[in-house]
């Protein structure tokens, strides 16, 4: 069973929750840029949260389903098409033979994800799906989706889906004869209003920086440059100066690191990031923070407040407490 790619909208890659462990070695961690998003995609098709889909980046592809699937698109809010009618978010979607599904701009967001039952069935290169550019591994090709591309489910697919469906809760048949349900998932990482407020803790070079800078940091309004990428979001705003020029030691760096380079405008670490780096460290993202910060689109905006390792903890404990607490309240829907 496979998908085709009419077309493959502006990067769509094959993305998992990343091949971890590995960074001693050089080996960047990769995976979903929201990893809370796949997730929800996933458990809505009945997938292990780690499971492959479609990471489509703010202008979605046209994929022509050969088989019957059960689908979830997750993330941020896309105008979606299946055979020309809206397309549910946040919820299962049955899906024909023939089907054609058009995710087109990003309305609120950047990143949403394409899971179907079964999952993406690339080849896994170690241990994981997700698709590495700059060093073409992993998902199809180690590449971005091309017009013409088939990309592979499970043999299973088209039975997991009808199976799966069979026994969710609540379904509704929307306009055009889209056959979904009546409830969905909460969009927690879904950008509601700009600037959005990220928790960072002082960095490991924080005190190098001079007094106008560290202020400037966590009091200016900060703009996602359009030369982001998933390596990083590099972030347009006041410049930022250290006290005493000189080179400092390469150091690991890790996801949420925001580095300095000698230009003075920040970089926040995202899910493609380097193993090492030898830029000072202005700050580092509380953990759980960055799934927001991954679906600001080029020019959105976003302002930084200061916090400690132990309040960054229980931001994520309140994260993670909130994705469960969705999560058991999805599997009350299955039969």
């Amino acid at each position: 069973m496979s998908i085709l790619v009419n077309k493959p909208g502006l990067q769509t890659t094959v993305q998992d929750a990343g091949r971890h462990g590995l960074q001693h070695i050089g080996v960047v961690p990769c995976g979903a840029m929201d990893g809370i998003a796949l997730e929800f995609a996933n458990a809505l098709v009945g997938n292990a949260p780690a499971e492959a889909a479609l990471e489509v980046t703010v202008l979605g592809p046209e994929l022509l389903f050969e088989q019957e699937a059960l689908v979830a698109l997750c993330g941020a809010e896309f105008d979606a098409r299946l055979n020309g009618a809206t397309l549910p978010l946040d919820r299962p979607v049955l899906v024909g033979r023939g089907d054609r599904l058009q995710v087109l701009r990003a309305v609120a967001g950047s990143r949403a994800y394409l899971a179907v039952a079964g999952g993406i069935a690339t080849a896994p290169v170690l241990g994981s799906r997700s698709t590495y550019i700059p060093a073409r591994f992993g998902g199809l090709e180690g590449r971005a989706l091309r017009m013409g591309d088939r990309v592979p489910l499970a043999k299973d697919a088209a039975r997991l889906a009808a199976t799966r469906f069979a026994r969710l809760q609540s379904k509704k048949v929307f306009d055009g004869g889209v056959r979904s349900v009546a409830w969905s998932v909460p969009a927690l990482t879904r950008p509601e209003r700009e600037p959005i407020l990220v928790h960072a803790m002082e960095g490991r070079h924080h005190d190098l920086f001079d007094a106008a800078s560290r202020r400037a940091f966590f009091e200016a309004t900060w703009r996602v440059s359009p030369d982001s990428n998933r390596m990083g979001l590099r972030l347009a705003g006041p410049g930022l100066a250290r006290e005493r020029a000189g080179e400092i030691n390469s150091e690991p760096a890790c996801l949420g690191t925001v580095q300095v380079p000698s230009g003075g405008q920040p970089i926040a670490l995202m899910a493609d990031h380097q193993t090492t780096g030898g830029y000072p460290k202005i700050a580092e993202i509380a953990a759980a923070d960055v799934p927001r910060l991954a679906q600001l689109a080029p020019g959105g905006s976003v302002r930084f407040a200061r916090c400690t390792l132990e309040q960054a903890g229980e931001l994520r404990r309140v994260l993670r407490r909130r994705v469960d607490s969705a999560l058991r309240a999805l599997n009350w829907t299955f039969r």
